[in-house]
């Protein structure tokens, strides 16, 4: 199976393979990549929530069949996950990778197959897995990417990322983060900027921010108490911070979200 997604060379796909796609922008699948392909998104759509079947019987094998889901993520998870991660990534047959997929691979294949009770929830709690499972092998593969989810993994950024996140009001300053990871300033900082990808108080700022955006979106407390809430000394330095981060004002930010439902999907194929 031919996998086009637009922005890259079209990726050949066999028996066995995986793929994940981070922008959720449409793509096309074929069977060679000089015939016109079908918009997979659109595919989808036209079926959901019930089972693909793409050119083929309900039930009937086809030459090619594909395990596929899609997850969908509010835009300030989203862009934590997906900002530095490649727009389309493939984990290969016959590696380590593909072979802890495999299991939950043919669960959902089980499932997707016939239509019995609780089969929704099975599919939802496995795509779920999935996505995981295909994540860890993104990020554990030979080039991974910059980002906080990369951090994760170094035992020596790990702690002060951790204080960041559950933390994100405490004044930190770059010593006492470099303290937390056991690492001098100038060491710590250069170590993080080359694996999230930002300075640390870089980072923390965009953390406050999209941590902030989601209390925006979900209730109605005022601006001043959500930027007291995140560690911001006055309401003005939030807004001038909220605004440099998103390129709007925390009032703007809030009736746009109430006015437009927004999502990024992830699909996920084998």
């Amino acid at each position: 199976m031919w996998l086009n997604t637009g922005g890259a060379e079209p990726l050949l796909l066999r028996a066995g393979d995986c793929y994940l796609l981070t922008s959720g922008d449409a793509y096309a699948v074929g069977s060679d990549p000089d015939r016109p392909a079908d918009d997979g998104m659109a595919v989808f759509e036209a079926a959901w929530p019930d089972t693909v079947y793409h050119n083929v019987a309900p039930g009937v094998p086809g030459e090619t069949s594909a395990i596929s889901g899609a997850l969908a993520f509010d835009e300030t998870t989203a862009a934590l996950l997906v900002e530095h991660l490649p727009a389309v990534s493939a984990i290969r047959s016959g590696t380590p990778a593909a072979a802890a997929l495999r299991p939950v691979l043919e669960m959902l294949a089980q499932e997707t197959s016939t239509d019995i009770p609780g089969t929704g929830a099975m599919r939802d709690h496995l795509t779920h897995i999935l996505f995981v499972q295909t994540l860890r092998a993104v990020l554990t593969g030979a080039g991974t990417p910059t980002g906080w989810l990369r951090a994760l993994g170094d035992e020596r950024l790990r702690p002060a990322l951790a204080l960041m996140h559950r933390h994100p009001a405490e004044p930190w300053t770059l010593p006492k983060l470099a303290a937390a990871a056991g690492m001098s300033r100038s060491t710590f900082a250069q170590r993080f900027k080359d694996t999230v990808g930002l300075a640390p108080l870089d980072y923390l700022a965009r953390w406050r921010v999209q941590s902030a955006a989601r209390l925006l979106r979900a209730t109605d407390r005022t601006i001043s108490s959500v930027a007291k809430e995140f560690g911001f000394g006055t309401e003005n330095s939030f807004i001038r911070t909220f605004k440099r981060v998103t390129g709007q004002s925390p009032a703007r930010y809030r009736l746009n979200r109430r006015t437009e439902r927004t999502s990024t999907q992830f699909p996920i194929a084998a």
